[in-house]
């Protein structure tokens, strides 16, 4: 049930934020590449899909890599609910332990982790799209 919600409630705000990433990107597009893919005879979904995507690609990524990043600090919301996450694992070790000290440093180190694994992962990614010069 905990789950569930959690689930729910994380797909909901996250993905009304990536849909307005996307949304913007393909926006950024200029209309020329759209009419001049369509003077060619292409259907609109292979205009999308060769035209108007690799080129939005380049704006999108950097936002998605903002809303990856804040996807993984809204999970510890889920305490709120009742989920057993990083957050609450770290809380029952501090209580056993009463070292809270380390116990933070861990977990500030965990988010540190998993920030720089998703923002390299972005970046690369990122490359990956960008315009090469020659």
């Amino acid at each position: 049930m905990e789950f569930t919600a959690l689930l729910t409630g994380l797909i909901a705000y996250t993905g009304a934020f990536i849909a307005e990433v996307v949304r913007g990107g393909i926006a950024a597009v200029p209309k020329g590449q759209w009419e001049a893919a369509a003077s060619l005879g292409l259907h609109w979904a292979t205009t999308l899909r060769r035209v108007v995507l690799p080129q939005a690609l380049r704006v999108i990524i950097p936002g998605l890599n903002s809303q990856y990043i804040s996807l993984a600090k809204n999970s510890s919301l889920a305490v709120a609910v009742g989920y057993a996450d990083l957050y609450s694992v770290a809380e029952t070790t501090l209580n056993q332990t009463g070292r809270a000290v380390e116990v933070i440093l861990l977990l500030l180190g965990s988010y540190l982790v998993l920030d720089l694994l998703i923002s390299a992962l972005m970046n690369g990614l990122n490359g990956l799209v960008q315009i090469r010069e020659r």
